[in-house]
């Protein structure tokens, strides 16, 4: 059994949807989205490069209607959203230039994958792998803080940017929160690092601006101090960035994706593939699993660990790890999440419970910046089987 360190300082950072990597998550992902408004059954994997003045979709992509797909498009408007529009910053939507390596999915993988007949029982995964869901009772995200924090002041500060409150700022940024732990639970931020692309405007505005920006975020979190210390863009001017300063690609921020490094990863990363990618959809459900248990009042902590086999449907393994915080025995939640009485870890059957193939309300591409958990628009975010697995655990902890 995990246990929890009692006295500790961590650090988790974020990254803003002007980071180049955060870029190509968000355009792979906006194809994929495109990919499944005209095929639900389409089969993406789509990865994003992009360095100086050249951007490039590879991959594979099987999908009925692909001829109606302009990709390139696709990519010119997600950078324009993002806010590279304007030809100072050297790379924007109209500038670059525009390659396509896309072609259709191996047949060997598509057999092991694709659904035959009964329900749920022919779709294999999508590939071999672990998976981990994480949930925490420390934050209103169920996050652990230091990501929650990151992401909640890079969020912020792209409304300013974008709503022109802060209109010398640029697209690219990063964020980072440190938390002093003390007996499981964040009590002080140590340190705020912000480092945003602006214009050239003079350091001490930047300095003074961003601090206030960041502590309106903070502040309500009660863990805010004298000694918390500030550090806006530390190096100094920070003019030229995304793109033409710096290479990106697609699935460079798996930890920024997920947890800011708390608990375990399989490794996978998440944008450009559709949901028969266990890699994906797995993490999801492992994550809609795990925040239920904490969301029914079983743990305060919970981390789920899933495995599967390439065109099996059925998970190798499930691992229930609360460290310590459970109140039943993590082989008895372990049993439950085994039983299929509230959930079932079969691809289809996921991709069916989440409605993965179909979002409504939500898309791919809102995933791909600020972490794919930790905002309820998602299904996977949502906790409709607390008061179930709660009655069912409650049965068990009476027997």
């Amino acid at each position: 059994m995990s246990k929890i360190r009692a006295d500790h300082v961590f650090t988790s950072e974020s990254v803003g949807e002007g980071h180049p990597d955060k870029l190509c998550d968000q355009i792979s992902d906006a194809v994929l989205d495109a990919c499944l408004e005209n095929d639900p059954t389409a089969r993406v994997a789509c990865e994003t490069a992009v360095a100086h003045d050249t951007l490039i979709n590879l991959g594979e992509i099987t999908c009925h209607g692909w001829e109606k797909i302009d990709t390139e498009a696709i990519a010119r408007q997600v950078v324009k959203d993002i806010g590279y529009d304007s030809e100072e910053l050297l790379f924007w939507d109209k500038s670059f230039k525009y390659l396509s390596r896309l072609h259709g999915q191996s047949p060997d993988i598509s057999q092991g994958v694709s659904e035959g007949e009964g329900l749920y029982q022919e779709q294999g995964a999508g590939d071999q792998g672990m998976m981990f869901g994480y949930a925490t009772n420390e934050t209103a995200e169920m996050l652990p803080a230091p990501i929650a924090f990151s992401h909640r002041l890079l969020h912020h500060l792209t409304l300013l940017r974008k709503n022109g409150t802060i209109a010398y700022l640029r697209p690219d940024a990063k964020s980072q929160v440190s938390v002093r732990y003390v007996k499981g639970q964040p009590k002080e931020l140590t340190s705020v690092v912000i480092s945003h692309q602006t214009d050239d405007v003079d350091h001490v505005r930047i300095k003074k601006d961003l601090a206030a920006a960041a502590k309106q975020v903070l502040e309500p979190t009660g863990l805010l101090t004298k000694k918390t210390k500030f550090y806006i863009n530390p190096t100094g001017a920070f003019v030229l960035g995304g793109p033409y300063a710096d290479a990106g690609l697609t699935g460079r921020k798996i930890i920024v994706d997920t947890y800011g490094g708390v608990g375990a990863h399989g490794g996978g990363a998440f944008s450009g593939k559709d949901p028969s990618k266990v890699d994906r959809s797995a993490a999801y459900y492992a994550r809609y699993a795990a925040k239920t248990i904490v969301a029914a009042g079983l743990a305060d902590r919970c981390e789920i660990q899933v495995a599967y086999a390439i065109g099996v449907a059925e998970p190798l393994s499930i691992n229930v790890d609360t460290y310590g915080t459970g109140k039943l025995d993590d082989q008895e939640l372990q049993g439950i999440l085994e039983s299929d009485a509230i959930f079932d870890f079969r691809p289809a059957a996921i991709i069916d419970q989440l409605n993965l193939t179909q979002p409504r309300g939500w898309s791919y591409q809102q995933t791909a910046v600020y972490g794919h958990f930790g905002r309820n628009l998602f299904p996977w975010e949502q906790t409709p089987k607390a008061h179930k697995l709660a009655e069912i655990a409650n049965i068990k902890d009476a027997a």
